[in-house]
């Protein structure tokens, strides 16, 4: 009995591997400055309707020999994936060692309906977990299939706390793509806005930069196949153009949800967003650079430095000189537009675009950029960042747990459902009367109503691009402009047959977005700009969704070993 249990672990086990690392996923095409991975990574298929997939992860104080401080998972600095499958549960049990770092993880663009308990971010569904604890994250994978990521939810914490996660379709599901031959996954990331040295692919920045040859990643390809490259936008602060020299791409999907393809030189993707491109691998054999840099059309300082990693025709000798890519300028704001307009949801009876059409709630938040009181600061003040006018207070306590212990004084459910005054929001730059108001207030949204938002940029102080992500939801980019919103007259020009559906939605420089999205996920849902920058300064709040009248609709009771505050 014991030997034929031993046995079906071992198949189960076998079949894990092969189902969900293949070999080929193992090599990572991706921006990114440092990472980290699970070493004695444990995953456990069981015998249920759905897999049950179970990480351990410990986090611990690295310290480099430049004396930067990096948090380091399972002893090592390379980045992670998580593997799964549509229709599987994931166990992942994060472990905290670091006397002086609190660790949260959140896993972006998952829904975890009912379930914000496992959502992660700091103070809003969560505490730190304390040093010697743990906490296990505890979720099922619904409705979703392709590429996410999961990263560290505090501070800056996340420049070095980040990685993968790729949910297959379920079996015996194909893509609504060509299948490719073999499928790669990466990340992208940047430094802060103190000046970095590099952008990197796979941590290496390409021999662009002072480096050996050690420092410039290779992904070798064979003559006439086809590859899916996994990319998703792990940087702090920087928007970004990729490309590959002598090679189209097909977007096939963006923040997990398949578009309806089309070819293109180059992507733009923002901090927080993820897409999934096709490759052929149809061009002369040789060596082929894959870049990036940043997207700014506003004069802000970035790191405008070129980093690329080589697409490599097998038996190709390396000491053929790659060619690069011919991406857009730094400044290409029509290359942005028209990049992001071409966007569409595939919306095929498989896979349908349920774009509310009917709107219950609308909403309207202006992004600003102000002042705040600040005595030990140079001239009494620093700078701060709102929405409606309204800079965002962290809680002590986390939102959801003050939610649904019904907790008094931790936040107020009455942010506004629109700026309390109008004016040219785009019009010439304001710098007089810059001060914002402080508070932790929330937007409380009834179950299973409607909602449209509004997110209008400003020019307090300067006008300038924002990747908006909300936890807990999909939402449907129904609309977008350069200019002030015109309630009158744009929504005439939505697209209500297939936008692009997303979770990190970027608003144009001096412009706007309009989403849409049903409120039908009850929690506590944090709603914030992805620049780590305007993040620290108080660009977010929380979405406070009700409970439904069913059993199944009500936010499930906080789990045992929920950290305490």
């Amino acid at each position: 009995m014991a030997d034929e249990q031993q046995n079906d672990q071992q198949q189960q086990q076998n079949m894990l591997d092969a189902l969900l690392v293949p070999k080929d996923e193992q090599v990572k095409i991706g921006l990114a400055i440092s990472g980290l991975l699970w070493r004695n990574l444990r995953c456990h298929l069981q015998k249920r309707f759905w897999h049950t997939v179970h990480y351990d992860l410990t986090a611990k104080a690295y310290i480099f020999t430049f004396d930067d401080q990096n948090i380091e998972v399972n002893a090592d600095l390379l980045r992670p994936t998580i593997y799964a499958r549509e229709g599987d549960r994931v166990i992942i049990n994060v472990i905290e060692i670091n006397p002086s770092i609190t660790c949260y993880s959140s896993w972006h663009g998952l829904k975890q309906y009912a379930n914000g308990w496992a959502d992660g971010p700091a103070y809003i569904t969560q505490c730190p977990i304390q040093t010697g604890s743990n906490f296990v994250y505890d979720f099922n994978v619904t409705g979703q299939r392709g590429t996410l990521w999961w990263h560290a939810h505090i501070l800056w914490l996340r420049a070095t706390v980040y990685g993968a996660i790729v949910i297959l379709p379920q079996q015996g599901t194909p893509y609504p793509f060509p299948k490719p031959d073999n499928e790669h996954q990466g990340n992208a990331m940047g430094l802060p806005p103190n000046m970095s040295d590099a952008h990197t692919i796979n941590g290496k920045p390409g021999p662009l930069f002072p480096c050996s040859e050690k420092h410039t990643f290779a992904m070798e390809v064979d003559q006439g196949k086809r590859y899916l490259l996994r990319i998703a936008n792990a940087a702090l602060n920087d928007e970004l153009f990729f490309a590959i020299a002598g090679h189209n791409m097909t977007v096939v999907e963006i923040d997990a949800v398949y578009t309806k393809p089309f070819t293109t030189s180059a992507i733009l993707i923002a901090p927080g967003q993820t897409t999934n491109v096709l490759v052929y691998a149809n061009s002369a054999p040789g060596r082929y650079f894959m870049a990036v840099r940043p997207f700014q059309d506003v004069p802000i300082p970035v790191d405008n430095k070129t980093a690329t990693a080589i697409f490599q025709y097998k038996g190709i000798p390396d000491t053929v000189l790659p060619s690069l890519p011919q991406l857009p300028s730094p400044n290409d704001t029509t290359f942005a537009l028209s990049y992001n307009n071409k966007l569409r949801s595939l919306n095929t009876p498989n896979f349908p675009a349920n774009v509310p059409l009917n709107v219950d709630r609308k909403l309207l938040f202006t992004v600003g950029l102000g002042k705040s009181v600040c005595p030990t600061c140079i001239n009494g003040t620093r700078l701060s960042a709102s929405l409606n006018n309204i800079t965002f207070v962290m809680p002590q306590t986390g939102l959801l747990e003050a939610h649904y212990k019904n907790m008094k004084g931790v936040f107020t459910p009455d942010f506004p459902d629109k700026p309390p005054k109008a004016f040219n929001y785009t019009g010439a730059p304001l710098t007089a009367n810059l001060f914002t108001t402080h508070g932790t207030r929330l937007s409380k949204i009834a179950f299973n109503s409607t909602v449209e938002l509004v997110i209008q940029d400003t020019n307090l102080l300067s006008v300038e691009s924002h990747p908006f992500h909300l936890h807990g939801y999909n939402f449907f980019v129904v609309g977008t402009g350069i200019g002030n919103f015109d309630p009158a007259k744009d929504p005439a020009k939505y697209n209500l047959v297939d936008p692009p559906e997303r979770n990190t939605v970027g608003v144009p420089t001096g412009g706007w977005s309009a989403i849409r999205f049903r409120a039908d996920n009850p929690g506590v849902w944090f709603f914030h700009c992805h620049l780590e920058l305007h993040t620290g300064w108080g660009l977010k709040t929380a979405f406070v969704v009700e409970n439904g009248p069913g059993k199944d609709q009500a936010v499930r009771p906080p789990p045992k070993d929920l950290p305490p505050c």
